[in-house]
């Protein structure tokens, strides 16, 4: 979701902050037991024809971007469209569509989008954490002995970092050529644009929130986890990286 947790911040609060009884609260009134199974990471920001200097560079745009984050665009004159994997590469080709996100560098590099759009932005608003379930019917888990359970839990465990340490372990070299070797101009948005990002976010927040009494109490779960995590994070690992990147000119 935008402006959502990390794949580390994600595990804390599904493990240790709520949020796997939240979770079980809402896929239960689906027939559904979920457990976490993979993640594939901060998600990059989208290709695009043009630059995207300045919010305004969003109007009109047709982008491929589905869920929340697509209402987010939408909210800054965007036109979102949703399209399967499959379908995109024609339709950037083609024009039909002006930029698109998927995934990031591995996945990306196998999809061409670097034909039709030379503009790779960082880092996404809208899958910052892309969190991959296990679900089961709650009816067969229910009737499992507690050793199967935990069988089970353990596999999608094990997925659940063996995949983030594949995506980790590949996104850079995968990143690397594209610049090196298919002329992708990388590119960050700036604080203009990401405080729109965020700005619209907002709104479309307020109106997720407003669907029901259970989406107002996980969003308040959200929230907190989120402001406790970030802070922590804030001053472990993104000041220890930031501080190592300076020293070795990374």
């Amino acid at each position: 979701m935008p402006f959502g947790l990390t794949y580390t911040e994600m595990n804390a609060w599904i493990r240790f902050g709520g949020g796997q009884q939240l979770w079980d609260e809402l896929a239960g009134k689906f027939g559904l037991k979920c457990v976490m199974s993979g993640n594939t990471g901060v998600q990059m920001g989208g290709w695009f024809r043009k630059e995207i200097n300045s919010s305004d560079d969003l109007k009109g745009l047709k982008m491929r971007i589905p869920g929340l984050g697509g209402d987010v665009m939408a909210k800054l004159g965007a036109s979102p469209v949703s399209l399967p994997g499959g379908q995109i590469f024609e339709n950037l080709v083609s024009g039909a569509i002006d930029a698109t996100e998927w995934v990031g560098p591995w996945n990306d590099s196998f999809m061409k989008f670097y034909e039709a759009a030379k503009y790779y932005y960082y880092p996404g608003m809208h899958e910052p954490g892309s969190m991959l379930s296990l679900g089961m019917n709650a009816s067969w888990w229910g009737k499992l002995n507690k050793s199967d359970q935990a069988l089970i839990e353990a596999a999608a465990s094990m997925e659940n970092d063996v995949m983030m340490a594949e995506y980790n372990a590949n996104n850079g070299a995968a990143l690397a050529n594209l610049i090196a070797n298919h002329g992708v101009k990388l590119r960050k948005f700036n604080d203009d644009v990401y405080d729109s990002f965020g700005e619209a976010a907002e709104e479309v927040f307020a109106a997720t929130r407003s669907h029901s009494a259970l989406a107002e109490k996980i969003h308040v779960s959200f929230l907190k986890s989120r402001k406790s995590l970030g802070a922590w994070s804030k001053i472990s690992d993104q000041a220890y990286v930031a501080q190592r990147n300076r020293v070795l000119g990374v």
